[in-house]
């Protein structure tokens, strides 16, 4: 497979990727080339130190994501049956392996696998004219590699209802059910996400990094395991230059000079 760096468009400023799916004339629907493209883009973010988040949106006021492009010749399903992964689940795979925050920039409808790109995201924003929904059901297919990340998100008996009636909610509602932060009108979108953003890339990196790495190794543990692992995961992180940065410039009040190390 390979990617068109037209189909993701990549930016960055200062410490911040921004990652556009850039298909407005098909509702930003998912394409093989799309999946390529921000997965190798996720992917090339590894190891950089001066990068703080990650923001991905999609082009145009129409649409964050309409799901896989399901129109003839588009082949959204023509999978390899000799291979065990699809190009989409390793997509999803590679974004919760990121150590960087990842902001979701919600500029429109989120449908489908639109809600795997916004679930695999640490935090959301999005207009208040946004709707979201798995309309699987409706063309006799089920939401089956997005359920892995929306299981732990959504209260159960929505996610169900979500799966099953194939029937799209408003932002306020994706609000109150948890799968979003903020509901802003579409002028404040933009303000709104900067303003996030600020709020992240002041802090420590390296408590960030192994923050995200931490809690994505307890998520299935017992509360005895999760407890011991934390136990073992404080006093490393307490030897990286950030916790000694941090601590030092807390008692002689000045504003930290991260390293992200």
């Amino acid at each position: 497979m390979t990617a068109n760096p037209d189909h993701v468009l990549v930016s960055r400023d200062e410490r911040v990727v921004r990652l556009t799916i850039n298909s407005p004339e098909t509702r930003n629907a998912l394409s093989e080339p799309i999946v390529a493209a921000l997965t190798n883009a996720l992917r090339s973010t590894r190891g950089d130190r001066d990068l703080r988040a990650i923001v991905i949106t999609g082009s145009g006021d129409r649409a964050f994501c309409a799901g896989a492009n399901i129109k003839p010749g588009a082949s959204a399903f023509d999978f390899d049956y000799a291979v065990p992964n699809t190009a989409y689940a390793d997509l999803l795979r590679e974004a919760k392996a990121c150590t960087l925050p990842i902001i979701a920039r919600v500029n429109g409808h989120c449908l489908a696998g639109g809600m795997g790109i916004l679930a695999m995201c640490d935090m959301a924003v999005a207009v208040q004219t946004a709707r979201f929904g798995l309309p699987e059901v409706r063309i006799g297919l089920f939401p089956m590699q997005v359920a892995a990340l929306l299981k732990d998100i959504l209260p159960r008996r929505k996610f169900d209802e979500l799966c099953l009636t194939g029937e799209a909610v408003t932002a306020q509602e994706a609000l109150e059910w948890g799968l979003l932060n903020y509901v802003v009108a579409p002028e404040e979108l933009d303000s709104k996400v900067d303003w996030l953003l600020a709020r992240l890339i002041d802090k420590s990196p390296t408590a960030m990094r192994r923050g995200k790495y931490a809690l994505r190794s307890m998520h299935h543990m017992s509360f005895e395991e999760a407890l011991a692992y934390a136990e073992a995961q404080i006093g490393t992180l307490a030897l990286t230059e950030d916790a000694k940065e941090g601590l030092a410039s807390f008692n002689e009040k000045r504003a930290p000079n991260w390293t992200g190390r």
